[in-house]
């Protein structure tokens, strides 16, 4: 049967869907049933260096608005704190907590399961022959959560100047 390159496209957001729906089960059920993937994305871009809803917003892609409710939420959970900085006692920097660190490392583990799973599903052979094609098609560096406009299409990313 011939696929479009629509159908291709959906196969691989299905998939994308199906791991992260599947790792949202999982966490829940480990004790994380407040974690979204917008939560794993903001506490990478945290920990990467977006120390203030501004830079996060530039990040992520998103209004500083956006970026300051998301992290309000993650304060509230205990995955992010506001710190004193210091160099400038005015400001206060953004950080993940041993918290926010524990559900990524669980995050990353599910992860790992679930890639074990799919192994188990088709076969060792077969998923590496899918990731060495992934690779050989998008590039060898996966796609960073926290770079800029990482999901959105170029014409809608937010300058990150």
């Amino acid at each position: 049967m011939s696929r479009s390159g629509a159908d291709l496209a959906l196969l691989l957001l299905g998939g994308f869907r199906a791991l992260v729906d599947d790792a949202i089960v999982e966490l829940t059920k480990r004790g994380y049933e407040d974690v979204r993937p917008v939560h794993d994305f903001t506490m990478r871009a945290i920990a990467a260096g977006a120390d203030n809803a501004s830079e996060l917003g530039r990040r992520l892609s998103v209004s500083k608005q956006a970026a300051a409710k998301t992290v309000a939420v993650l304060e509230e959970r205990g995955y992010v704190a506001r710190e004193p900085d210091p160099l400038d006692v005015r400001r206060k920097r953004l950080e993940v907590t041993a918290l926010g660190f524990e559900v990524m490392r669980a995050g990353e583990a599910v992860f790992d399961e679930l890639r074990d799973k799919w192994k188990q599903k088709i076969g060792t052979k077969e998923l590496e022959r899918l990731e060495a094609d992934l690779t050989a098609l998008v590039g060898p560096s996966p796609v960073r959560v926290d770079a800029p406009g990482w999901l959105a299409p170029p014409s809608t990313r937010r300058p990150t100047g």
